[in-house]
């Protein structure tokens, strides 16, 4: 009961709360483990409760028609996953795996709902976190429709950079290019062009699989700003 409290006290979804409630909580939270490439859930499944990551990755991605995967968001240590579908009432809108062996709290539907109805606060605590989550994917959505992928990428290389320190600086992917691609609404081959075209410009340099040194940090705020393109 004590580490299940500890891990709900670090997470995004209860950090705050009164000792008292996340003993509450912790009493219907179940422990699971996921192996890497295991489904937690599918697009269309019935929310029957939501995930909080304790360790590991997942990914949330939608699949279209054709089977093209567009990632939406890659979840850590301390994020919940699916308690969209389980406060609307509806099912899954997307499907989740593991990226690697994750453990995670399941919190299942009813139990929950009836903690929230004895205490409004956590409620309170949740709509914080979920309109953090609208705020990103707003932004995913314009970065999808409206700006082409260098400034996409050029976006999320300075959102995971330290804006206070001087360049260059290196960054660590902590995906692989091809999932960072399907993040991004591209493909590898295209996402690896873009790169050494930045390159060849440069604005970055690559350093092995997953590093990328960041040499212009004002050229890559213009090029996600669509006031620069790559030649």
């Amino acid at each position: 009961m004590r580490e299940t409290i500890s891990k709900l006290a670090v997470s995004s979804l209860f950090r705050g709360l009164p000792r008292e409630i996340l003993e509450q909580i912790a009493q219907i939270a179940v422990e699971q483990t996921f192996r890497r490439g295991q489904v937690l859930f599918s697009e269309g499944d019935e929310a029957r409760g939501f995930f909080v990551v304790t360790q590991g990755r997942i990914k949330v991605f939608k699949l279209s028609s054709e089977g093209k995967e567009q990632t939406l968001h890659i979840m850590g240590q301390g994020e919940p996953v699916g308690e969209v579908a389980v406060f609307s009432g509806e099912s899954f809108p997307a499907s989740a795996q593991a990226m690697e062996e994750t453990k995670v709290l399941f919190f299942p539907k009813e139990p929950f709902m009836e903690l929230i109805r004895r205490d409004p606060s956590i409620a309170l605590r949740m709509l914080a976190v979920l309109a953090k989550r609208l705020r990103k994917f707003t932004a995913l959505i314009e970065d999808l429709s409206l700006k082409e992928v260098p400034s996409r990428l050029a976006s999320y290389l300075l959102e995971h950079s330290d804006s206070g320190q001087r360049t260059p600086q290196l960054i660590r992917l902590s995906i692989s290019k091809a999932q960072l691609a399907s993040l991004l609404g591209t493909i590898p081959e295209t996402l690896s062009r873009i790169l050494a075209r930045m390159e060849r410009e440069g604005l970055i340099e690559l350093e092995g699989t997953r590093g990328i040194r960041i040499m212009e940090m004002a050229g890559l705020e213009e090029l996600a700003q669509g006031a620069r393109r790559l030649s």
